[in-house]
């Protein structure tokens, strides 16, 4: 950005803009959306509610560790910078509330020596991290770096784990971190604690990396791909949850710092719809066959859309963090009712175009790991899980084969087993496989009406076992893949009944009654302490072929 008193130049559009337009707008360009640079203060103004800021001044001493020159001293460095930007250092802090919840904000200012981390920004983002600590705040941190500086030289590069270990004393305490990654953040601060946010939010067009893209460029002598290192890029990618103009950046951090640093017990005063079938002889039989059909039909809702039929103030949360967002797995965290909660679930579509851009809701690792992700942060935040249940199986690629499937839904499973929240899942149309379960290890399963459960499809297991896929209906129904046979065997704990014609003739009705499904389970299970949550989970799983014939007789959802 170049600047003149009144006037201003975009460096994305090369637009010329007036600069109290420019102001009015939160530094956002009027002709092309791209994002000006603000200061630190700039950012406590704009994340604050009116009245709400109050700076905190940790008074921590700038060093000079090597006592560093490089043609000019880096004391007189130093006070250039303070005399150009009026701060002491390249961060400022403050308390304030961000849509009434309060918080502790740590915003960096790029001006101040390109944002550098020093001995003396290190302190100051622990000291912010200790006092939210002490507060039992969240945390909130905006960051704008070039990396390390170098003047300061090893001593600048402990930073990075001095405030990597801040940022875990407040994931032991369970306590909200999120972080807001703004043009450019590069280097150590990437590396640190720019990166270890429970929720990670970039701004439209930020630039984000270890190594910048001249020095990869210079290194490699490769091309680097279009767009490398925005946050576009990112997301794609799974290395952030979301991309949020700068307009809606507060209402949404809001949104997310509400729904993890407060729970409204008031929920439980409000009593669900009973709705769900717990005797299998109220349950209307179905062919096996007609339901598969019933099930796949692509009418029904997806699980996108029960998350905006059943959820208040729903986030969507993105990627696995290690590179991957597998667009066949979607959640994120809500509200349902006042109930705090994260939600899970495959995701397929209603048009060929649809299914395809979700692998037909068949996931990848990338997939599964992002539901790890989601359900370890439900039980850092103490936040009851919500999965959502439609998939043929997880996807038989060789690229997945080649990324470790099998581990991936293993260890998924075996996090799920030991989660210490209240787990409710819905299988809502299809559950097949593996694929299907590695979200289903559950306090509560219950199942729509018209879906199935199986160890594989009736097709795969007739083509196997029948030598011929044309026995598929006759290979549904030796599975017992339909609700009432699924509720006799003890496998589902009860049947959410579908409106006349199934959840297809009418969406809106079938979300409320999943909605009053998964909150009644809630509601039941909030008492329970982890310990024995954990402990009735892995007694459900448990008794699963130690006495096949009778695991009907001894479950709470099978006839007595």
């Amino acid at each position: 950005m170049t600047t003149r008193p009144d006037w201003a130049l975009c460096r994305h559009c090369r637009a010329v803009v007036y600069a109290k337009r420019l102001a009015r707008n939160h530094g956002v360009c009027p002709q092309c959306g791209g994002c000006f640079p603000l200061t630190a203060q700039e950012w406590l103004d704009l994340l604050a509610d009116p009245e709400s800021l109050r700076p905190l001044d940790f008074d921590v001493p700038a060093g000079d560790p090597l006592g560093f020159a490089d043609g000019v001293p880096y004391a007189q460095r130093l006070a250039q910078a303070r005399h150009a930007t009026g701060m002491a250092e390249a961060v400022l802090c403050a308390r304030l509330s961000i849509v009434d919840t309060p918080v502790v904000v740590a915003a960096m200012d790029f001006r101040f020596m390109g944002g550098s981390l020093s001995a003396a920004v290190g302190e100051t983002v622990t000291r912010a991290a200790e006092t939210a600590l002490a507060d039992r705040l969240p945390l909130v941190i905006v960051t704008a770096s070039g990396g390390v500086r170098m003047q300061e030289g090893v001593v600048g590069l402990m930073q990075m784990a001095k405030t990597a270990q801040a940022m875990q004393a407040l994931d032991d305490a369970g306590l909200v971190t999120a972080c807001v990654l703004t043009d450019p953040t590069y280097g150590g601060v990437a590396a640190s604690y720019a990166m270890l946010g429970d929720v990670v939010i970039a701004e439209p067009g930020a630039r984000f990396g270890f190594a910048g893209p001249r020095v990869i460029a210079q290194t490699i002598k490769q091309e680097l791909p279009p767009g490398f290192q925005t946050a576009e890029f990112l997301l794609e990618r799974g290395f952030v949850d979301l991309v949020a103009p700068r307009a809606q950046l507060r209402e949404r951090l809001g949104r997310v710092l509400s729904v993890g640093a407060r729970r409204d017990t008031a929920a439980n005063l409000c009593p669900a719809e009973q709705v769900v079938i717990r005797d299998p002889e109220q349950v209307p039989e179905l062919d096996p066959w007609e339901a598969v059909r019933r099930a796949r039909h692509l009418g029904r809702p997806t699980t996108a859309e029960y998350f905006r039929m059943i959820l208040d103030d729903f986030e969507e949360l993105h990627g696995d963090r290690v590179g991957g967002d597998c667009p066949a797995i979607v959640g994120g965290i809500g509200r349902l009712g006042r109930e705090p909660v994260v939600v899970i679930g495959h995701q397929k579509g209603h048009t060929p175009a649809e299914l395809a851009a979700h692998n037909f809701g068949m996931p990848n690792p990338a997939g599964y790991r992002k539901a790890a992700r989601l359900m370890r942060l439900a039980a850092k935040w103490g936040l009851p899980v919500v999965t959502l249940v439609d998939t043929p199986g997880a996807y038989p690629g060789v690229d997945a084969e080649l990324q470790g499937q099998a581990t991936v839904i293993a260890e998924t499973l075996r996090l799920m087993g030991a989660l210490p929240v209240p787990l409710v899942t819905v299988v809502t149309g299809e559950g097949c496989s593996g694929g299907a379960l590695a979200i289903a290890v559950a306090d509560r399963v219950l199942i729509m009406e018209n879906a199935i459960y199986t160890v594989i499809s009736p097709e795969g297991c007739a083509a196997i076992l029948w030598k011929d896929s044309a026995a598929a209906p006759t290979a549904a129904r030796a599975l017992r893949v339909d609700a009432r046979s699924l509720l006799e065997l003890g496998v589902v704990d009860g049947v959410v009944p579908e409106p006349p014609g199934g959840a297809e003739s009418d969406n809106n009705r079938a979300g409320t009654l999943v909605r009053e499904a998964i909150r009644a389970e809630l509601a039941d299970l909030a008492a329970r302490d982890p310990a024995r949550l954990v402990a009735e989970r892995r007694a459900r799983f448990r008794r699963f072929g130690g006495d096949v014939n009778a695991a009907a007789l001894t479950h709470p959802g099978g006839s007595q």
